[in-house]
């Protein structure tokens, strides 16, 4: 088994889509319409199996979440850059471009090498090696 794609409900779809393809290197496939429930989505594909659904209707409320807290659920994805200097070189890319980053990058107590960042709607998005 495998995860298939996760889903992010956003308010700027557009924007969003932007973000991974330019940031990511992410390809996207062509617009979802559903007229009867004013529905929009787009799948975003990071190198390979992975995918994000980036999804838009109205009515949907704003997440209370404090993104620079931590809280119960899911509260971040990982995006695998291949080598700890792609994750400094982005990490510093995207806070020059005035993304949050509210974790700098550093080798966790069990080896991993990271930083977290806040995508344009506040999803936290951990850079690893």
């Amino acid at each position: 088994m495998k995860i298939s794609h996760l889903a992010i409900w956003t308010t700027d779809l557009e924007g969003m889509r932007n973000f991974y393809i330019h940031y990511f290197d992410a390809s996207s496939g062509e617009a979802y319409f559903n007229h009867s429930r004013d529905f929009k989505s787009y799948f975003v594909t990071l190198g390979g199996d992975c995918s994000i659904e980036l999804m838009q209707m109205p009515g949907i409320p704003k997440s209370k979440n404090d993104p620079r807290k931590q809280f119960t659920g899911l509260t971040h994805f990982a995006i695998q850059l291949g080598s700890k200097q792609k994750v400094d070189e982005l990490t510093e890319q995207l806070r020059k471009d005035g993304f949050q980053v509210v974790g700098e990058p550093r080798t966790t107590g069990d080896g991993f090498y990271e930083s977290v960042i806040l995508d344009p709607e506040g999803n936290r998005v951990e850079l690893t090696a």
